[in-house]
Protein backbone atom coordinates (compact mmCIF):
# COMPACT_ATOMS: atom_id res chain seq x y z
CA UNK A 1 0.00 0.00 0.00
CA UNK A 2 1.60 3.50 -1.25
CA UNK A 3 0.26 5.74 1.79
CA UNK A 4 2.17 8.38 0.67
CA UNK A 5 -0.24 8.64 -2.43
CA UNK A 6 -3.18 8.67 -0.45
CA UNK A 7 -2.53 12.95 -0.59
CA UNK A 8 -3.73 11.99 -4.42
CA UNK A 9 -7.07 10.67 -3.39
CA UNK A 10 -10.21 11.99 -1.91
CA UNK A 11 -9.61 10.26 2.18
CA UNK A 12 -12.84 9.38 3.88
CA UNK A 13 -12.79 8.79 7.51
CA UNK A 14 -15.50 6.72 9.82
CA UNK A 15 -15.41 6.93 13.25
CA UNK A 16 -17.62 5.10 15.33
CA UNK A 17 -19.36 5.40 18.72
CA UNK A 18 -18.11 4.33 21.94
CA UNK A 19 -18.30 7.08 24.34
CA UNK A 20 -15.02 8.04 26.03
CA UNK A 21 -13.28 5.02 23.90
CA UNK A 22 -14.04 6.96 20.94
CA UNK A 23 -11.16 9.99 22.63
CA UNK A 24 -8.98 6.98 20.50
CA UNK A 25 -10.38 8.38 17.06
CA UNK A 26 -8.30 11.78 18.04
CA UNK A 27 -5.29 9.46 18.79
CA UNK A 28 -5.94 8.03 15.11
CA UNK A 29 -6.40 11.32 13.90
CA UNK A 30 -3.25 12.67 14.80
CA UNK A 31 -1.22 10.11 13.89
CA UNK A 32 -2.77 10.29 10.12
CA UNK A 33 -2.24 14.27 10.44
CA UNK A 34 1.58 13.57 11.43
CA UNK A 35 2.19 11.43 8.25
CA UNK A 36 0.77 13.85 5.69
CA UNK A 37 -2.69 11.87 5.61
CA UNK A 38 -5.69 14.28 6.13
CA UNK A 39 -9.26 13.12 5.58
CA UNK A 40 -11.25 15.15 3.48
CA UNK A 41 -14.51 14.09 4.53
CA UNK A 42 -15.84 12.28 7.76
CA UNK A 43 -19.07 10.45 8.49
CA UNK A 44 -19.42 9.77 12.52
CA UNK A 45 -21.89 8.64 15.14
CA UNK A 46 -22.31 9.61 18.89
CA UNK A 47 -18.65 10.12 20.00
CA UNK A 48 -17.52 9.58 17.01
CA UNK A 49 -19.43 12.54 15.18
CA UNK A 50 -18.20 14.96 17.72
CA UNK A 51 -14.64 14.12 17.22
CA UNK A 52 -15.63 14.55 13.18
CA UNK A 53 -17.09 17.88 13.62
CA UNK A 54 -14.10 19.36 15.86
CA UNK A 55 -11.83 17.66 12.99
CA UNK A 56 -13.61 18.59 10.35
CA UNK A 57 -13.72 22.20 11.95
CA UNK A 58 -9.52 22.91 12.14
CA UNK A 59 -9.34 21.70 15.88
CA UNK A 60 -6.48 20.00 16.94
CA UNK A 61 -5.73 17.20 19.02
CA UNK A 62 -4.90 18.63 21.99
CA UNK A 63 -8.14 21.23 22.07
CA UNK A 64 -9.70 18.16 21.08
CA UNK A 65 -9.18 16.51 23.97
CA UNK A 66 -9.45 19.99 26.08
CA UNK A 67 -13.35 19.88 24.84
CA UNK A 68 -14.22 16.53 26.34
CA UNK A 69 -12.20 17.18 29.18
CA UNK A 70 -14.12 20.14 29.94
CA UNK A 71 -17.72 19.19 28.82
CA UNK A 72 -18.98 17.87 31.94
CA UNK A 73 -21.28 14.33 31.40
CA UNK A 74 -23.15 14.61 34.70
CA UNK A 75 -23.91 17.72 36.50
CA UNK A 76 -26.43 18.25 39.11
CA UNK A 77 -28.16 21.16 37.73
CA UNK A 78 -28.46 19.40 34.35
CA UNK A 79 -31.03 17.37 35.77
CA UNK A 80 -34.22 16.50 33.16
CA UNK A 81 -37.17 16.89 34.23
CA UNK A 82 -40.46 15.89 32.50
CA UNK A 83 -38.24 14.58 29.81
CA UNK A 84 -37.51 10.64 29.18
CA UNK A 85 -33.86 10.57 30.07
CA UNK A 86 -31.67 11.16 33.22
CA UNK A 87 -30.31 14.67 32.22
CA UNK A 88 -31.11 17.17 29.62
CA UNK A 89 -28.97 17.25 26.44
CA UNK A 90 -29.53 20.71 25.30
CA UNK A 91 -28.08 21.79 28.43
CA UNK A 92 -24.91 20.76 26.81
CA UNK A 93 -25.30 23.07 23.43
CA UNK A 94 -23.09 25.71 25.69
CA UNK A 95 -19.92 23.20 25.92
CA UNK A 96 -20.27 23.06 21.88
CA UNK A 97 -21.18 26.83 21.28
CA UNK A 98 -17.42 27.25 22.40
CA UNK A 99 -15.43 25.78 19.85
CA UNK A 100 -17.82 26.17 16.54
CA UNK A 101 -18.47 29.89 15.06
CA UNK A 102 -21.50 29.62 13.72
CA UNK A 103 -24.44 26.89 14.49
CA UNK A 104 -23.71 25.60 10.98
CA UNK A 105 -22.52 22.14 8.36
CA UNK A 106 -21.19 25.46 5.86
CA UNK A 107 -18.19 26.71 8.52
CA UNK A 108 -16.86 23.45 8.37
CA UNK A 109 -13.05 23.14 6.51
CA UNK A 110 -14.23 19.34 5.81
CA UNK A 111 -17.03 17.74 4.38
CA UNK A 112 -19.17 16.29 7.70
CA UNK A 113 -21.88 13.55 8.04
CA UNK A 114 -23.81 13.05 11.05
CA UNK A 115 -26.16 9.85 12.04
CA UNK A 116 -28.28 9.87 14.52
CA UNK A 117 -31.79 7.80 14.84
CA UNK A 118 -35.00 8.86 14.34
CA UNK A 119 -37.16 7.49 17.12
CA UNK A 120 -40.64 7.95 15.93
CA UNK A 121 -39.44 5.78 12.43
CA UNK A 122 -37.33 4.33 13.79
CA UNK A 123 -34.30 4.38 11.42
CA UNK A 124 -31.08 6.48 10.73
CA UNK A 125 -30.95 9.48 9.67
CA UNK A 126 -27.53 11.63 8.10
CA UNK A 127 -27.51 14.78 8.75
CA UNK A 128 -24.87 16.89 6.46
CA UNK A 129 -26.39 20.48 6.17
CA UNK A 130 -28.16 23.03 7.91
CA UNK A 131 -28.25 23.30 12.13
CA UNK A 132 -24.88 21.21 13.02
CA UNK A 133 -24.85 21.70 17.06
CA UNK A 134 -27.93 20.04 17.42
CA UNK A 135 -27.51 17.49 15.07
CA UNK A 136 -23.93 16.73 17.44
CA UNK A 137 -25.96 16.51 20.30
CA UNK A 138 -28.68 14.51 19.15
CA UNK A 139 -26.29 11.69 17.88
CA UNK A 140 -24.31 11.37 21.35
CA UNK A 141 -27.58 11.34 23.18
CA UNK A 142 -27.52 7.65 24.62
CA UNK A 143 -30.83 6.88 26.14
CA UNK A 144 -31.96 6.72 28.68
CA UNK A 145 -28.71 8.56 30.60
CA UNK A 146 -29.56 11.73 28.03
CA UNK A 147 -32.67 12.44 26.90
CA UNK A 148 -33.84 12.98 22.80
CA UNK A 149 -33.10 16.16 20.85
CA UNK A 150 -36.11 17.76 18.92
CA UNK A 151 -35.12 18.27 15.11
CA UNK A 152 -37.68 19.95 12.57
CA UNK A 153 -40.36 18.33 14.84
CA UNK A 154 -38.93 14.65 15.50
CA UNK A 155 -36.99 13.08 18.24
CA UNK A 156 -33.77 11.98 17.71
CA UNK A 157 -30.75 9.67 19.96
CA UNK A 158 -27.60 8.07 19.98
CA UNK A 159 -27.20 6.85 16.04
CA UNK A 160 -25.11 3.88 17.04
CA UNK A 161 -28.38 2.63 18.21
CA UNK A 162 -29.30 2.01 14.83
CA UNK A 163 -26.09 2.51 12.88
CA UNK A 164 -22.71 2.14 15.41
CA UNK A 165 -20.09 2.50 11.88
CA UNK A 166 -21.81 4.67 9.68
CA UNK A 167 -19.50 4.01 6.13
CA UNK A 168 -22.26 4.30 3.99
CA UNK A 169 -22.24 8.24 3.43
CA UNK A 170 -18.43 7.76 1.79
CA UNK A 171 -19.02 4.25 -0.10
CA UNK A 172 -20.00 6.24 -3.69
CA UNK A 173 -18.04 9.92 -2.57
CA UNK A 174 -14.07 8.65 -1.53
CA UNK A 175 -11.34 6.85 -3.34
CA UNK A 176 -10.09 5.28 0.03
CA UNK A 177 -12.05 5.20 3.22
CA UNK A 178 -10.49 4.65 6.65
CA UNK A 179 -12.14 3.60 9.45
CA UNK A 180 -11.86 3.30 13.82
CA UNK A 181 -13.58 1.32 15.86
CA UNK A 182 -13.72 1.52 19.18
CA UNK A 183 -16.62 -0.28 20.24
CA UNK A 184 -14.62 -3.65 20.75
CA UNK A 185 -16.60 -6.42 23.02
CA UNK A 186 -15.07 -8.36 25.87
CA UNK A 187 -16.61 -11.79 27.86
CA UNK A 188 -17.90 -10.83 31.18
CA UNK A 189 -18.51 -12.84 33.87
CA UNK A 190 -22.25 -13.94 34.85
CA UNK A 191 -21.34 -12.05 37.97
CA UNK A 192 -22.04 -8.88 36.67
CA UNK A 193 -25.03 -9.84 34.86
CA UNK A 194 -27.68 -10.65 37.95
CA UNK A 195 -29.98 -8.20 37.85
CA UNK A 196 -32.51 -6.65 34.80
CA UNK A 197 -30.24 -3.52 34.23
CA UNK A 198 -26.86 -5.47 34.01
CA UNK A 199 -28.23 -7.32 31.87
CA UNK A 200 -30.09 -4.78 29.43
CA UNK A 201 -26.86 -3.14 29.46
CA UNK A 202 -24.84 -5.73 28.40
CA UNK A 203 -27.52 -6.98 25.78
CA UNK A 204 -27.46 -3.38 24.41
CA UNK A 205 -23.68 -3.29 23.58
CA UNK A 206 -24.13 -6.79 22.10
CA UNK A 207 -26.79 -5.22 19.88
CA UNK A 208 -24.45 -2.04 18.99
CA UNK A 209 -21.54 -4.46 18.07
CA UNK A 210 -23.94 -6.76 16.49
CA UNK A 211 -24.91 -4.08 13.45
CA UNK A 212 -21.12 -3.08 13.13
CA UNK A 213 -19.12 -6.14 11.83
CA UNK A 214 -20.90 -6.31 8.63
CA UNK A 215 -19.74 -2.96 7.62
CA UNK A 216 -15.97 -3.22 8.88
CA UNK A 217 -15.14 -5.18 5.81
CA UNK A 218 -16.17 -2.11 3.85
CA UNK A 219 -12.99 -0.05 4.58
CA UNK A 220 -9.77 0.18 2.91
CA UNK A 221 -7.72 0.46 6.42
CA UNK A 222 -9.77 0.03 9.23
CA UNK A 223 -7.93 0.76 13.22
CA UNK A 224 -9.52 -1.16 15.75
CA UNK A 225 -7.07 -0.63 18.88
CA UNK A 226 -7.01 -3.45 21.64
CA UNK A 227 -7.48 -2.35 25.48
CA UNK A 228 -10.23 0.10 25.44
CA UNK A 229 -12.44 -2.46 26.57
CA UNK A 230 -10.94 -1.70 29.82
CA UNK A 231 -12.13 1.78 29.48
CA UNK A 232 -16.05 3.03 31.22
CA UNK A 233 -18.32 4.13 28.22
CA UNK A 234 -18.71 7.30 30.27
CA UNK A 235 -16.14 7.40 32.50
CA UNK A 236 -13.94 10.33 31.76
CA UNK A 237 -10.61 9.06 33.50
CA UNK A 238 -9.94 7.23 30.72
CA UNK A 239 -9.99 10.16 28.43
CA UNK A 240 -6.23 10.35 27.80
CA UNK A 241 -5.49 6.09 28.05
CA UNK A 242 -8.12 6.26 25.22
CA UNK A 243 -6.31 8.55 23.07
CA UNK A 244 -2.55 7.11 23.74
CA UNK A 245 -4.08 3.83 22.79
CA UNK A 246 -5.96 4.95 19.67
CA UNK A 247 -2.43 7.14 18.69
CA UNK A 248 0.05 3.90 20.03
CA UNK A 249 -1.83 1.61 17.56
CA UNK A 250 -2.52 3.64 14.53
CA UNK A 251 1.44 4.22 14.85
CA UNK A 252 2.57 0.67 15.25
CA UNK A 253 0.10 0.07 12.01
CA UNK A 254 1.02 2.64 10.11
CA UNK A 255 4.35 2.39 10.35
CA UNK A 256 4.54 -1.19 9.38
CA UNK A 257 2.41 -0.50 6.20
CA UNK A 258 5.04 2.24 5.76
CA UNK A 259 7.70 -0.55 5.83
CA UNK A 260 6.01 -2.75 3.68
Amino acid sequence: MKLQHLNEKTVGLVLSGGGVKGMAHIGVIKCLNERGIYPKMVSGVSAGAIVGALYANGIGASDMLLFFKETPLFKYNFFAFNKPGLFDTEKYHFFFSKYFEKDSFNILEKELFVTATDLLLGAPKVFSSGELLRTLLASAALPPVFNPVTIDGRLYADGGIMNNFPVEPLLNKADFIIGCYTSGMKEVGSVILKNPIQLANRTNKLMLHANSMEKLCATDLLFRPKGLEHIGFLDKKGIEKAFIIGYDHASRCLDGLMVA
